[in-house]
């Protein structure tokens, strides 16, 4: 690999270097698209030169970014990291480490393992009664084994609270010590990541029809919060609107159209909310005249779509499950967030997917986004790395609350408030739809929006 590393990933590994002559654990926070795993690749080969090595063995939350963490550290170390004869370690998944035999553990107790987890927070506890299947496996196999480790997150917290397995929290405030951060404020002033422009498209007139076997009514609605407060209608039923899905990806298609004016092949990127929803979205793109690819859990050879599509011209991939943490394709830059997941962590993830910059030209990513009261909230605060309520453990040493685990769930910006002025750049469109929506068998209620439609831009930085 010919490119120099970063800035920020020499003054990391400087640091990383320096740490390693008294501890062995290393945690690095960069944001989403920084070039965290050239970083690693980078750190390994200069433990290997400095004789302090003997294996790399590097973990990842999916195959995706396992193979993405093979070919980079194949580049930089000029070894194979595929664990067959001759190759300098291998990589796998978090979920195969329950599957490995003692042979492979072995391998801590005969050489000088560098072991490198991606997206570390999918791995949570400091004791292994405590901790979740994949953290209990690093605490149990490798904590105290390997010559040093170093742990990986764009988004350091977990959905559940509970800590994160080889993290390091304060004493008695719980808070996430980290031994370098990169942010997003750092990565856009360098160049390294492109500045996100999230729009969030609300309507000013929603109207909501019930039709019962006796009776018809009629309510008005100021705003998607307000309608998904005060009537039954759920999220899940606007982002499942055919005609809510078309006016979000026509506002996303007429951005791309502006993007390729500058980056020809520039993409894409629809997060779906099931393979259902794909396959909707999928077509509402055909009848728009878009050039799509659909990867979902069941696409066969799906990480040979997702590289087929890496290195084309296709304008969108419509994804679920598939596109989210450390899946590398530089040239998406747009994208349409109709995913049910309503967590911080899935939503700065999928972000960071259209963060990743590839030259001078192409610095700005845009997120399009329903004006759902949570995902407005998680918008406003892109700007902030590390939130307050989300670095902090319930209780260090004490296992968390169980509400809200997504476990295993891939599931991203902005410090502007509505009403703020600079910041907050509210534009109006037109468009109307109606489409009915069943939430009963009792009651049938029709949706239809008004021209009013309101989008309010946020950007950072």
């Amino acid at each position: 690999m010919k490119a120099s590393p970063r800035k920020w990933q020499n003054q990391c590994i400087e640091i990383a270097l320096e740490h390693y002559t008294s501890t062995p654990h290393f945690f690095c926070q960069a944001t989403p698209g920084a070039g965290k795993t050239r970083m690693a690749a980078e750190l390994a080969r200069q433990l290997m030169e400095q004789g302090k090595i003997d294996l790399v063995l590097c973990f990842a939350p999916s195959c995706q970014v396992v193979d993405g963490f093979r070919a980079t550290f194949s580049a930089v170390l000029g070894r194979r990291l595929d664990g067959l004869i001759g190759a300098i370690g291998t990589a796998c998944t978090y979920q195969a480490m329950e599957h490995q035999d003692e042979a492979f553990w072995g391998l801590f107790d005969d050489y000088r393992v560098f072991a490198v987890f991606d997206e570390i927070h999918h791995c949570s506890g400091h004791d292994p009664l405590l901790s979740n299947a994949w953290g209990q496996q690093i605490l149990l196999k490798m904590q105290d084994r390997a010559a040093f480790t170093l742990a990986l997150s764009g988004t350091p917290w977990r959905s559940d609270d509970r800590g994160i397995a080889l993290a390091r929290y304060s004493n008695p405030e719980g808070r996430l010590i980290c031994d370098y951060r990169y942010g997003l404020k750092e990565a856009i002033f360098d160049g390294v990541c492109r500045s996100p422009r999230i729009v969030l498209l609300d309507n000013q007139m929603l109207r909501l029809k019930e039709d019962s076997a006796s009776d018809s009514t009629v309510k008005i609605f100021p705003s998607i919060a307000k309608l998904l407060r005060e009537s039954p209608v759920s999220y899940e039923d606007l982002i499942c609107h055919e005609e809510a899905l078309s006016q979000l990806l026509d506002l996303g298609s007429k951005k791309l159209d502006e993007m390729r004016m500058l980056k020809p092949n520039a993409a894409g990127l629809v997060v779906a909310t099931n393979i259902e929803h794909a396959h909707q979205v999928a077509m509402a793109l055909k009848d728009m005249g878009e050039s799509f690819q659909v990867v979902t859990t069941r696409t066969p050879d799906a990480q040979q779509v997702i590289n087929g599509f890496k290195n084309s011209d296709c304008r969108w991939i419509v994804a679920v499950g598939m596109i989210s943490e450390g899946t590398d394709i530089p040239r998406l830059q747009v994208c349409c967030y109709l995913s049910r997941i309503r967590t911080e962590l899935h939503y700065r993830q999928v972000l960071g997917r259209v963060l990743r910059r590839m030259g001078e030209i192409d610095d700005q990513a845009w997120l399009f986004v329903l004006a759902e009261p949570t995902l407005k909230r998680f918008s406003q605060r892109i700007a902030d790395d590390l939130p307050e309520d989300l670095a902090v453990v319930c209780s260090v040493g004490e296992p968390a609350p169980q509400a809200c685990s997504i476990e295993g769930e891939l599931d991203c910006a902005v410090n502007a408030r509505p009403g703020d002025q600079g910041n907050s750049t509210p534009t109006v469109t037109a468009q109307k739809f109606l489409s009915p929506v069943d939430l009963s068998p009792a009651s049938t209620y029709h949706i239809s929006f008004s021209k009013n439609y309101r989008q309010q831009l946020l950007a950072v930085f």
